[in-house]
């Protein structure tokens, strides 16, 4: 049997500035590139925030990389859009979202909108932090909505195992999972790469009652 050999951090870093490269949505010509024994940092700036949350996608597709470090700063375009003019159609792109309850509120300071508010799920969590993300003059997003589920979190711990072993993208009888009764969720084991553990998360968020989720699942280096 072949044993594939792991990438050196040359390689690696070669690898990621490859991707970026590869898609025309990321300017990578200002966005620097450093690789650590598997850990990537990008650095540098980029037009806007869509792309940079691109570039770090694009990063944790690559092949052997295990954690990122995002530290892209956004320079905007759109230099005369007010914090003023972001809270406003933050609000409205807000409204708009079917998924996205009406206790979720929004602040802007800098251009870094600052979502908060409850819900009881975390897609509505997530359409929330994606109805804001392409609005002109923002630079950054925290999301800080806390979920607070109506559910019991009784037996959520057989019911995410068992979707991990229905999941096609990923083994998930790699993985550990264990729960507490606030709706705690814990992940642990080892997974092939960046995109299974992330889906590992995604799965278990799904499961009703989770309110966080502790992804300690490690990335193995090929």
């Amino acid at each position: 049997m072949t044993q594939t050999l792991k990438r050196t951090d040359a390689q690696l870093k070669s690898a990621v500035m490859d991707e970026l490269s590869w898609l025309p949505s990321i300017n990578s010509s200002h966005i620097g590139i450093t690789a650590d024994q598997g850990s990537i940092t990008l650095t540098g700036q980029v037009d806007s925030y869509p792309e940079k949350v691109l570039a770090g996608k694009a990063a944790l597709r690559v092949r052997g990389v295990s954690a990122l470090a995002q530290e892209i700063t956004v320079h905007t375009l759109y230099s005369a859009v007010t914090d003023t003019d972001i809270a406003r159609e933050a609000v409205e792109a807000l409204d708009r979202g079917i998924d996205v309850p009406e206790t979720v509120k929004a602040t802007v300071h800098l251009g870094v909108i600052t979502l908060t508010g409850d819900v009881g799920w975390h897609y509505e969590r997530e359409a929330a932090l994606t109805a804001v993300h392409h609005l002109r003059g923002v630079t950054d997003v925290h999301n800080q909505i806390a979920i607070r589920p109506s559910v019991s979190v009784t037996g959520v711990k057989a019911e995410i195992e068992a979707a991990f072993i229905r999941n096609a993208q990923f083994e998930g009888e790699h993985v550990k999972v264990t729960t507490d009764s606030a709706g705690h969720i814990t992940l642990e084991g080892n997974v092939r790469s960046w995109a299974e553990r992330r889906q590992a998360e995604a799965v278990s968020f799904s499961a009703p009652g989770v309110t966080r989720i502790t992804n300690k699942l490690h990335v193995q280096q090929y």
